[in-house]
């Protein structure tokens, strides 16, 4: 997508996007997705698609920034899908039942592996469990962010973390999120701020939680003012997605991304991404993988 209009997803707001020159454009400048957070809320509203109605696509990225692991790679591949509704969907209980649709089909998709190739036993919970950042905060003060997600993904099987961006009681974020695509000041129905989240599950291969999905209802005008200006980047309004937004011109929204990869990595029960996709990888990540007899690709 070109560069400058503001629609590229920025993730944690720091993360620089691959550019390249168009030649037969002027040589204009163009950006690599990160992801399509924010394209996919102007395609609703281009394509006006009608509430309760939505798109997908499948998505491909490159993100140069990631710390290469078994579930980190270069290359990122999601099912991105994104939801129009009316003002009054943008509710955590709208959120939540939006999550256990999404659970329902993976732990759908579960079994029928299972049935197909019964020697890969289903792990999935029952059912999905909410969960707010403060809330584990609170139950885990000591501990790290990811140290409370690993407690509770253990403990669970399958959470939904709601609340990533915002500041908690203790001052700090529990993770980073941009400010522009996912509410994460609205003060929600549990008295906590957030109306975003990820779906994590564990994962008894590698032991440790196991990321799917980021998703969220999208800003209003009112939140994504307040959230730029807690990020100090009200510079960003003059963009054309923001200008948009703010000028009451886009649906409201709910969508996130379905990461491809991770799904079968987590459902083939893989111990590394690089077994079900082709990426690039550190001589020494490929060495240490050869060691345990695993051949990534």
């Amino acid at each position: 997508m070109l560069s400058g209009t503001g629609i590229n997803d920025d993730l944690n707001g720091v993360e620089h996007a691959v550019t390249f020159d168009i030649a037969c454009m002027g040589n204009r400048r163009a950006e690599v997705v990160h992801s399509l957070a924010k394209w996919k809320r102007m395609k609703l509203g281009a394509y006006d698609i009608a509430p309760g109605y939505g798109l997908y696509t499948d998505m491909n990225a490159i993100r140069t920034a990631e710390e290469l692991d078994n579930l980190h790679s270069l290359y990122v591949d999601q099912w991105d899908w994104e939801q129009t509704i009316v003002e009054a969907d943008r509710t955590l209980d709208y959120l939540k039942l939006t999550v256990e649709k999404i659970y329902s089909a993976l732990r759908e998709t579960e079994c029928m592996i299972y049935e197909r190739f019964p020697h890969i036993t289903p792990r999935l919970p029952e059912k999905v469990t909410f969960v707010h950042a403060e809330e584990l905060l609170k139950e885990y003060p000591d501990l790290t962010s990811k140290e409370r997600e690993a407690k509770a993904a253990q403990k669970y099987g399958a959470i939904f973390l709601i609340g990533i961006g915002a500041p908690l009681s203790n001052g700090e974020p529990h993770d980073g999120r941009a400010p522009d695509y996912d509410d994460w000041i609205t003060t929600n129905s549990d008295g906590y701020q957030g109306l975003n989240g990820d779906l994590i599950l564990w994962d008894s291969i590698l032991e440790c939680p196991f990321e799917l999905s980021s998703m969220g209802i999208r800003v209003s005008e009112e939140s994504l003012m307040r959230q730029l200006e807690l990020r100090s980047c009200t510079d960003r309004t003059q963009l054309s997605f923001h200008k948009a937004l703010l000028a009451g011109e886009l649906p409201y929204s709910i969508g996130g991304g379905i990461g491809q990869s991770r799904l079968c990595m987590f459902l083939l029960q893989k111990a590394h991404i690089g077994e079900v996709q082709a990426s690039i990888w550190p001589d020494e990540q490929i060495e240490e993988c050869r060691r345990h007899g695993i051949c990534i690709v």
